[in-house]
């Protein structure tokens, strides 16, 4: 029986497990990080075509109940002024309507549903090479000294993916966006400083002078929130000496002159901040060989503007196994699943950079984005599913 060795436990490693024991064929996942350690970030949000993928496996269930729902999406300028709302694609689809939730939770949960459904998931483990038997079968190599066999090999690694560089030493490296995410949540009910919290299933997005703002309002009554902001790249030391404390004292400054509730809901929160810096992968040269190939993160990371990394992640673990069960083959089957994920997932990254990169400097060009938007909120029929979100896959 086939065998996959699923590199990555984070959130396309355990969909890719799922789906791959679904379509008849065995996986283990190898995870780097230690049990109970829980990946970094704050939270995220999955839309409809995530959502959608998840529920084609038989794995929405448990995410949909630790995340919390949201139907419509308000917009605002940076003098406060209201420029339109809409409903959020997948609303008016049962059960799809977008879910925020942290991300460690996310990671958490579709562990423990993959382990649920038979998956063996093994922590501590962090890939150091990769080697070829003579009867074809793969060996993983650990960095605890451990080995692990298998027929295939699935990168779901993540931005800085090991197995993408063991495919293809000269694969380009991430690529800064020019910004830098931080984020976070309030506690239950806190005290916004006289702000309003957005009312229950609702984003808010503040587009400000000099960085971009979200909000939402989770049942407990806590706010998730998260600042796109324009700046260099942060050294690793200078992440790691980062503050709670630092990172809301500079988003202080960049919001300070907006008439918005940006800076007095980022004082209101307390340790819960997190930021790192944006990076995506515009594209990837090689995406497998015969034996090994690659998925989320570690195939075409996104940056954050578009919100579809994690669903971009899901959708690939999910036409992989398809792909696995229906093409005879696993060179074949590798090269169906690229055939059908590549120019999507591409035009994605381009959709997510451009918005990274669409940040007006002037009163004028602010003036110029803000009609925009009220023109865009205010035209009749808009889609509530489009090319984005609308994506779904026929298992």
């Amino acid at each position: 029986m086939a065998h996959a060795l699923i590199i990555g436990g984070g959130v396309a490693g355990p969909v890719a497990a799922m789906a791959l024991r679904r379509a008849g064929l065995d996986a283990t996942v190898y995870e780097a990080v230690p049990a109970g350690a829980g990946p970094s970030g704050s939270f995220l949000t999955l839309f409809a075509n995530g959502l959608a993928a998840l529920r084609a496996i038989g794995a929405d269930g448990p995410v949909r109940a630790v995340s919390c729902p949201a139907d419509t999406v308000e917009s605002y300028s940076e003098t406060g002024r209201f420029l339109g709302r809409r409903p959020m694609s997948g609303s008016g689809e049962a059960g799809l309507s977008p879910r925020t939730v942290p991300r460690a939770v996310l990671c958490r949960v579709l562990r423990e549903e993959a382990v649920r459904q038979g998956v063996r998931v093994e922590h501590g483990k962090r890939l150091v090479g990769l080697t070829t038997r003579s009867h074809g079968r793969m060996v993983a190599s650990f960095a605890d000294g451990t080995h692990a066999e298998g027929t295939l090999v699935i990168g779901a690694d993540g931005i800085r993916s090991r197995v993408r560089a063991l495919l293809d030493p000269a694969a380009p490296p991430p690529r800064h966006t020019g910004q830098f995410t931080v984020s976070g949540r309030t506690g239950p009910r806190a005290a916004l400083g006289g702000a309003e919290p957005a009312p229950p299933r609702t984003y808010r997005m503040y587009y400000g002078r000099g960085g971009f703002f979200g909000c939402t309002t989770a049942p407990d009554g806590s706010t998730f929130w998260f600042a796109n902001v324009p700046g260099p790249e942060l050294s690793r030391a200078a992440l790691a000496a980062a503050t709670p404390d630092g990172w809301r004292r500079r988003l202080a400054e960049v919001f300070a002159a907006d008439r918005t509730p940006a800076a007095a809901i980022v004082a209101a929160t307390g340790d819960d901040v997190v930021g790192v810096n944006c990076y995506d992968l515009p594209s990837t040269p090689v995406w497998h060989d015969e034996r090994a190939v690659l998925i989320g993160d570690a195939a075409h990371a996104t940056a954050p503007n578009a919100a579809q990394g994690a669903s971009l992640a899901i959708e690939d673990g999910v036409v992989l196994a398809r792909c696995l069960r229906d093409l005879p083959g696993t060179a074949r089957a590798f090269a169906g699943y690229e055939r059908l994920r590549r120019e999507r997932v591409e035009r994605v990254v381009a959709l997510s950079a451009a918005l990274a990169r669409r940040r007006p400097v002037t009163a004028e060009e602010r003036r110029a984005r803000d009609a925009e938007v009220e023109r865009r909120l205010a035209r009749p029929g808009h889609p509530v599913r489009d090319w984005l979100t609308g994506y779904r896959i026929d298992w």
